[in-house]
């Protein structure tokens, strides 16, 4: 939120991170999100969802109307930079997490505020307002070894700057100056358990604080210089990829669908769901985007993650795996806090999901699709993990034909979701391809039986004739954008009569100029009130979709109109409201992935 009181566009706001957790910072220099630990951690900073709920606030002394502001990266890394546009002087800050290297044992989470003068001489004012355990505490403050101590449920913080702090109740503030050339620096850092009573806290050297700029730019940087992209699109494939490793959790490879909880999909909805967890369907197809341009280590982290979950898998109602997982594997119920009003009063504001205890068949066969690139594109897979595998393919093959909640997590009655048929098919299918590539063990013969009869079954109930279309689900009325991926993962030819006339009636029927509704929510019932936006993942399926099928200028097009959707720095919600702003939870691994496919891919056929 601003100082005035109104909502920050969900648009407004740049991520930084370190690979651990992240924080969101305003384009008025608020950071209003920032979970101390890891990225389902109760928030310390959490205005993004209520203005009680503690915020870190950098802003100059001039009224908001008589100054203007820019937001920027550093060149290829995930430093976030803010300036401040005023009469008196322009003034930047530096916002960033300091990674120093990969794997880095000894890591220490910091947040770094560097504020520099540009030109002139301005006042600054910041206030550090953190508020523990989602708002519903308040630290205790105290001074330490040249610099602050704060302490609440847990959450031990130190703060130190290169100016004088002043504790004020619950809040600390500073006023200083900064002309040209100067700079005013502040480190707050989570630290360890109880410590007994001795406390480290970071020191202030603006020397040292070059030092962890650049070396945090040189990795990132770094990290980059592996992508294999040289197309068209490079900044904003780029910045999805930086995004991507953003939402890693590096100690164990896991990666998130979002750093954020409870931005709604309607403003004012109840539409507010928890992202801050690995989805099995969001983290396979990452894993795809991250092989496709180069990055075969976040890819091998990432499996060692999931092999782990299948040697703990378990056979039972719901399945081997669960739809969804926290970074330890473990499964939290889903449960609303109700003392928080919520983004723009969008409520309830929930904390873990329900959705980790629903049947989503789909799943497996990202899954599966998953495992089946990262033996083709990787160093492939180990024998404990295909006998693990195995055995999860027995237990669809017994299971695939269920009614399920499907790949958009439905919350009324399960039904046969024609995309839940075409991921297990796709699951048999790319089982078969890969112990045929690598002369693994298999009952290749049964899988084929399985397979021609998961396809018969959607080409003889999930078609239907009349609309000309593959439906949502068996007998159903309605259209589901889902459907757009089969041509990618070679259910049908793309020029295949049946696909092209079901990409029509999407058009028609989900299409909004380039953007694409999932589904209609008036026509299909998913247990929900409310409407919501065109979902950015289907969009970028849909200029797939069009590249596939030959459409390449419609395409191109497509992608062109999408890019002007992302905000000033290049990121995606989950979903565009029908006067383009940005909805649900910010930013989405699954909208950044689904971009860089479709640059990829129609990068290739453009030549």
């Amino acid at each position: 939120m601003t100082d005035t009181g109104e909502w920050l566009p969900i648009a407004g706001h740049g991520l930084i991170g370190d690979l651990r957790t992240c924080a969101l910072v305003g384009n008025e220099g608020t950071m209003d999100w920032f979970c101390a630990g890891r990225f389902d951690s109760p928030s310390v900073f959490g205005s993004l969802l209520d203005p009680d709920a503690g915020s870190w606030r950098m802003q100059t002394h001039e009224s908001a109307e008589a100054v203007t502001t820019h937001q920027f990266y550093l060149p290829d890394s995930n430093i976030l930079i803010t300036r401040f546009l005023t009469e008196a002087g322009v003034v930047e800050v530096q916002d960033f997490m300091p990674v120093l290297a990969a794997d880095d044992q000894d890591h220490r989470q910091r947040l770094v505020r560097r504020v520099i003068g540009v030109r002139g001489r301005t006042t600054m004012t910041t206030v550090l307002a953190a508020r523990p355990d989602y708002g519903r505490t308040s630290p205790d403050i105290s001074e330490v070894d040249g610099g602050l101590l704060l302490v609440a449920d847990g959450v031990r913080l130190g703060l130190v700057a290169s100016v004088g702090l002043e504790v004020d109740g619950d809040d600390v503030r500073a006023t200083f100056e900064v002309g040209t050339g100067d700079e005013a620096l502040f480190v707050l850092e989570v630290l360890d358990g109880d410590s007994g009573g001795g406390e480290t806290l970071p020191t202030v050297d603006p020397e040292q604080s070059d030092q962890l700029m650049d070396r945090t730019a040189a990795y990132w940087r770094g990290w980059l210089s592996q992508s294999t992209y040289t197309g068209r699109w490079r900044e904003m494939v780029n910045r999805s990829a930086l995004t991507l490793k953003l939402l890693t959790h590096e100690p164990t490879g896991a990666i998130i669908a979002a750093p954020t909880t409870s931005l709604p999909e309607q403003v004012g909805g109840e539409r507010n769901w928890d992202y801050r967890f690995v989805w099995i369907r969001d983290a396979a197809f990452s894993l795809y985007a991250l092989l496709r341009l180069g990055f075969t280590d976040e890819a091998a982290r990432f499996m060692e993650w999931l092999s782990q979950r299948l040697g703990d898998s378990r056979d039972g109602d719901l399945g081997p795996l669960r739809v969804a997982y926290d970074i330890d594997g473990g499964v939290p119920e889903e449960t609303e806090l109700d003392h928080l009003r919520g983004y723009r009063d969008s409520r309830p504001v929930r904390v873990g999901n329900a959705a980790m205890g629903q049947l989503q068949l789909d799943i497996y066969g990202e899954l599966i699709d998953s495992v089946y690139l990262f033996n083709k594109y990787g160093p492939g897979i180990s024998h404990d993990a295909w006998t693990d595998l195995l055995r999860v393919l027995d237990w669809v093959m017994d299971n695939w034909d269920r009614d399920d909640a499907g790949m958009w997590e439905i919350r009324d009655e399960p039904r046969a979701h024609t995309t839940s048929r075409l991921m297990c098919w796709v699951a048999v299918e790319r089982m078969m391809r890969t112990a045929r590539q690598r002369g693994l063990p298999g009952d290749i013969a049964a899988w084929s039986r399985v397979r021609d009869a998961i396809y018969e079954r959607i080409q003889e109930k999930s078609w239907d004739p009349e609309v000309g279309a593959y439906m949502q689900s068996e007998g159903s009325d309605s259209l589901d954008a889902g459907v757009l991926l089969m041509p990618m993962v070679k259910f049908v030819a793309p020029n295949d009569p049946r696909f092209v006339s079901t990409l029509e009636a999407i058009e028609e029927r989900l299409v909004s100029d380039s953007l694409v509704f999932r589904y209609d929510v008036e026509e299909s019932s998913d247990g929900l009130d409310g409407t919501e936006g065109t979902f950015s993942l289907c969009s970028f399926w849909y200029v797939e979709a069009l590249t596939r099928v030959g459409r390449l200028e419609e395409a191109r097009l497509a992608l062109e109109k999408m890019f002007t959707y992302a905000n000033h720095l290049g990121l995606y919600a989950e979903q565009v409201g029908l006067t383009g702003e940005q909805l649900g939870n910010f930013p989405q691994a699954f909208t950044h992935l689904s971009l860089i496919s479709a640059a990829t891919n129609l990068d290739g056929e453009l030549g």
